[in-house]
């Protein structure tokens, strides 16, 4: 590979640097439990703001992305389009409600309208989600480094997690946040400057580029069939609709960036910011990899015969880029993969804590216990994650089988938080059959990818039909077991 000495020491200064940084929190977080999981709500809002951004930029975005707009189309960038009303829904509702029962933890709002079951429920599956996350992540940033540097994957996967689970311990959620901001300016500044380098490298110029897309039909946004098997435009904007709301209203890595700022108007400043910044770069990611078809269509020498759609962006990268450049691109794959796992160690140690440890301690509150809670729960936490990332090195479509978990261990929690919002007084019973025929639909839909050659419902609707059955179930029985309510009330009249 053609890796200099300058773009290995721009990259390992970038990365080294991060995570000499992140440390230097140490001292503010140690303080308190308060300090460690919201930074005492003491963030400004652009912080944050990029924070959200960088942790919805995974490795999987700025490598996936551009590897599907390659092999395909535009048609990724729809689950985009359906952010600006997500976001508006979030700001209007979920915000102001977590803000409003000041908890850290996005699911003490369950217990409240539930009862503790509903709390423990929904942690479970975020606990289960988030292990597996970052596993995935891990495994799915080392494959393209080992590709670029030739280094082990299985070390890549254990000083990447090793490194970031050690300034996400040491430096609390002021770590995260703050190297999630710097991570996010490095991750445009090079998503940016590929685009750029890609479209005035045509050999007859920019025109050529969109001249050579435009025959291949690059741009196209998908079908717009109604196919509930297919990935249609359809299907993608539902899909992305429902997993934004889920991410922005009720994920945890967002939620308690939320209770970081000053105020709820900071809050809800932070979020359009982050949330909204996304939409341009990932049109940027698309087109970069509508760029790379044009760019090796006209220059096909350029490109290895054989060569896997993913793994196109990363050669570019290699051999396209400038030196010095290259270091810098690999540091920004490296930081979308790192601001995630540092927010799921962090997110779930600050899940632990709140909705496990201080339920069932009969102890008076202790910061010292608190923070001995969160400081083992990172360990254990960056640890199990990187054991399933060297454990996920056998499986065959990482990504696959990535989305397959996710959308069995989200359990439909999302129908749970808008269950309140169409049935005012939801019983006990009624919500507990509705969350279980949720799971069970979703867990229906995911074993029918793996089971079917030609599943009758896209695996991307799972989130969709679960939180709608939750919803549906749980409101049907409400109006059914109200109506007995008041039958006996009569009766006793």
């Amino acid at each position: 590979m053609e890796i200099s000495i300058l773009d290995y020491i721009v990259f390992f200064i970038f990365v080294g640097g991060t995570a000499l940084f992140g440390c230097s929190f140490y001292f503010k977080s140690r303080k308190s439990s308060a300090a460690f999981t919201s930074a005492e709500g003491s963030l400004p809002s652009w912080v944050v703001g990029m924070s959200i951004f960088a942790t919805f930029v995974s490795s999987i975005s700025f490598l996936g992305l551009p590897g599907d707009a390659f092999k395909g189309n535009w048609s990724p960038f729809v689950f985009s389009l359906s952010i600006p009303f997500a976001i508006f829904l979030a700001a209007k509702i979920f915000i102001p409600l977590y803000r409003g029962v000041n908890s850290v933890s996005a699911y003490h709002y369950l217990e409240t309208k539930f009862g503790y079951w509903a709390r423990c429920y929904a942690s479970v599956c975020y606990l289960l989600t988030q292990v597996c996350r970052i596993g995935s992540i891990l495994l799915l940033l080392a494959l393209p480094i080992n590709k670029m540097f030739g280094w082990d994957i299985q070390t890549i996967i254990i000083v990447t997690g090793a490194v970031t689970m050690i300034y996400t311990l040491l430096g609390g959620i002021a770590a995260v946040v703050w190297t999630d901001a710097i991570q996010g300016i490095v991750l445009i500044v090079g998503a940016v400057v590929c685009a750029v380098i890609l479209t005035f490298g045509m050999p007859e110029g920019p025109a050529q580029l969109f001249e050579i897309a435009a025959e291949h039909n690059k741009f196209s946004l998908g079908s717009f069939g109604a196919s509930l098997s297919e990935s249609t435009f359809w299907v993608l904007l539902l899909y992305g609709l429902f997993t934004n709301l889920n991410n922005y209203g009720i994920d945890q890595n967002y939620v308690q960036r939320y209770m970081t700022t000053k105020s709820t108007k900071e809050a809800v400043k932070s979020t359009m910011f982050g949330s909204l910044l996304y939409v341009p770069i990932s049109l940027i990611f698309v087109y970069i990899g509508t760029a790379l078809f044009s760019y090796y269509s006209a220059q096909p020498e350029l490109l290895p015969a054989g060569t896997p759609a993913d793994q196109v962006f990363p050669h570019f990268i290699v051999h396209g880029l400038p030196t010095g450049i290259t270091g810098l691109v690999i540091a920004a794959i490296f930081s979308a993969g790192m601001s995630t796992v540092a927010t799921s160690i962090n997110s779930s140690a600050t899940i632990v804590l709140t909705d496990f440890v201080k339920h069932f301690s009969k102890k008076e509150d202790s910061n010292k216990r608190d923070m001995k809670t969160l400081y083992l729960t990172s360990l254990i936490v960056g640890v199990v994650g990187i054991v399933i990332g060297i454990l996920m090195m056998q499986v065959d479509g990482v990504l696959d089988a990535w989305w397959a978990l996710a959308s069995i261990f989200s359990g439909g929690v999302l129908g749970l938080f808008l269950l309140p919002l169409i049935a005012r007084k939801p019983n006990r019973a009624a919500s507990i059959t509705a969350a279980v025929a949720g799971m069970l639909v979703v867990i229906w839909i995911a074993l029918m990818q793996v089971t079917s050659p030609e599943p009758a419902i896209n695996g991307k609707l799972a989130i969709v039909f679960g939180t709608t059955v939750i919803m549906l179930v749980g409101f049907l029985l409400t109006l059914l077991f109200g109506k007995k309510c008041k039958c006996c009330c009569k009766k006793e009249e």
